[in-house]
């Protein structure tokens, strides 16, 4: 798939001609805006099958945020300039989402935080380290392309460690707490047998279309790259980040600590929720939340025999029949777990996805510091798989009480789910690939939770509690998020309030509230998406008597992809009236 990106890129600036139909004018702005996404975005635009860019690894210098944040903004002016009231429904639900995404965009590029550019959950040292499970490898032009990018990384990781110079020096650093360890990421990435670097991956297997002297010849140069070129790069980061960057770190948790922290905590809110609700709405509501799932955990405890919560609570942790021995065993029961959903998954929806997952372990040299487990999506163009990544460290943390709820939200019918129906869709391709919500995203992972009980996973009261736990663990995140950020708790407040309000054990805690301080807002996303889609299905049930289908309402929720939430409830709205009528 090749696009003439470079024309269009060039016509960003010039408007929209007047003659021509809204309709018209909606599509040729969305068409340059896509063409303008991938440009900038060159890793992701090889994921999805456009070569253009192959070789190249973006600019992620302050100076190209300046520019892209212009861009933006005459794309913002292309767009006011056209009638919506003109349009069809879906096209204005298009434009509102498009220029949300791009308002977003030219108000996040004002803040200095812009200059911090990694946290405990992602950095773009991990993000280059993993290339080589994420792109595709089928040809030798596939193999150029990666060798070219290996070729770049040197200037890229001085650009990006000029970017967190300059956040430095303007009292951008993330807090000194969370970061303990964090060396291993960049460290760990580097090993004396380049055969055995993350980064060489995809020379563990030959192509058949590749001729054998072809492939000894991409085989050296990727050797030689690694070992003389991205390795010590690795190394320049490293030594920048423990001589420069970590005797600088701040003492206190709160965003709210570096300049224009407080107005910047407020923009990551509304981004990352799609809602108004202030910070300490969002607290009070969090510690109702709170309060109601503690009484269902009581009730549990009961039924297991024990007094109460924290007694039950205390056996969980500490009782070692719970825990896996070794990482092969933690990873048999979560490959066993999603294999058995799959087989729920035409109960609960009519439209199933085609790209198909698999499960896999956590890179050692972040996995002590990271969450107990994410999911990575997967390309049909690139032809990668959805990634179910489990973390196998610290076994004495890892029950297999919450592997139930986890797979089901990292997997199906949770992220993989949703995320590669999406890209399926017949939408314009920045929604399918581009604009995602984090409260729709990560609001329907946390709503399909629930669904475990028509599965029947939760089948003893440890199960139960643990999936308790897991939407504990969220109503905790709306009060420790505001917390930290907006009414000064430090980071020990925030653990012992998970300890004293979840079963997740201490080492869980400790990594997500590392995650929480270093990535403000984004832990707000998903109880308030998954209330929100629990209300619009009772608001449904109700509503419908006999005629509520829960595979339509489920297929009904995710056909538009990843929208605002009030988007989605405006939708199923719709939805419920058409129900009726039918």
């Amino acid at each position: 798939m090749r696009l003439l990106l470079s024309a269009a890129v060039a016509a960003l600036l010039s408007s929209t001609t007047s003659v021509a139909a809204p309709a018209d004018q909606l599509k040729t702005l969305l068409d340059d805006h896509w063409a303008w996404s991938m440009k900038n975005s060159p890793v992701y635009a090889t994921m999805l099958g456009i070569r253009t860019y192959d070789r190249e690894l973006g600019d992620p210098s302050l100076a190209a945020e300046d520019r892209r944040a212009a861009e933006a903004q005459a794309l913002i002016d292309r767009l006011d300039e056209i009638d919506t009231k003109a349009l069809t429904p879906i096209d204005r639900t298009n434009a509102a989402i498009l220029r949300r995404q791009l308002a977003e965009q030219v108000e996040g590029n004002k803040f200095g935080q812009r200059a911090v550019t990694f946290t405990t959950y992602s950095s773009w040292f991990q993000n280059f380290a993993g290339l080589g499970e994420d792109l595709p490898f089928q040809t030798k032009a596939d193999y150029e392309s990666y060798l070219a990018r290996l070729a770049a990384y040197p200037a890229y990781n001085d650009a990006q460690i000029e970017v967190t110079r300059r956040g430095l020096k303007d009292g951008y650093a993330q807090p000194c707490e969370p970061l303990k360890g964090f060396e291993k990421t960049i460290g760990g990435v580097v090993v004396d047998d380049v055969t055995a670097s993350r980064l060489y991956l995809p020379f563990k297997r030959k192509p058949s279309t590749i001729s054998a002297a072809d492939w000894a010849a991409l085989d050296k140069r990727a050797r030689d790259l690694i070992a003389k070129s991205v390795n010590p790069a690795f190394a320049q980061t490293l030594d920048f980040y423990t001589k420069e960057y970590a005797p600088k770190c701040r003492n206190v948790a709160g965003i709210g600590s570096t300049p224009g922290g407080a107005d910047y905590y407020a923009f990551r809110v509304r981004a990352e929720t799609t809602t108004d609700l202030a910070p300490d709405a969002i607290h009070k509501l969090g510690l109702s939340e709170v309060a109601r799932i503690t009484a269902e955990m009581e009730a549990v405890a009961k039924k297991a025999g024990y007094a109460d919560r924290k007694s039950y609570v205390e056996h969980l942790r500490t009782d070692p029949r719970y825990y896996p021995k070794t990482p092969a065993e933690l990873m048999r029961e979560a490959a066993y777990l999603a294999k058995l959903i799959d087989g729920w998954m035409p109960k609960l929806f009519v439209n199933l996805p085609r790209l198909p997952y698999t499960v896999r372990e956590i890179p050692a040299e972040i996995a002590e510091g990271t969450t107990t487990a994410y999911y990575g999506s997967g390309k049909l163009a690139s032809a990668t798989p959805g990634v179910y990544w489990v973390n196998t460290s610290k076994l004495d943390q890892r029950p297999f009480y919450e592997l139930p709820s986890l797979t089901i939200h990292e997997a199906v019918p949770g992220h993989h789910h949703q995320i590669s129906l999406a890209q399926e869709l017949d939408l314009p391709m920045f929604r399918r690939f581009g604009f995602s919500s984090t409260a729709f995203v990560e609001g329907w992972a946390l709503y399909t939770e629930g669904l475990g009980y028509d599965m029947g996973l939760y089948d003893t009261p440890a199960k139960e509690m643990g999936r308790l736990s897991y939407e504990m663990w969220r109503a905790c995140r709306l009060v420790v998020d505001t917390g930290i950020h907006s009414k000064g708790w430090t980071r020990e407040q925030a653990i012992q309030f998970m300890l004293d309000n979840t079963a997740l054990s201490r080492g869980n805690i400790e990594a997500e509230v590392n995650r929480y301080i270093t990535w403000p807002g984004q832990a707000l996303a998903y109880k308030l998406g998954e209330l929100t889609i629990r209300r619009l299905r009772t608001k449904a049930e109700t509503a419908l008597g006999e005629k509520f289908d829960l595979r339509r309402f489920h297929d009904a929720v995710l056909e538009q992809g990843s929208v605002p939430l009030d988007v989605l409830e405006s939708h199923i709205d719709e939805w419920i009236v058409a129900q009726k009528k039918a």
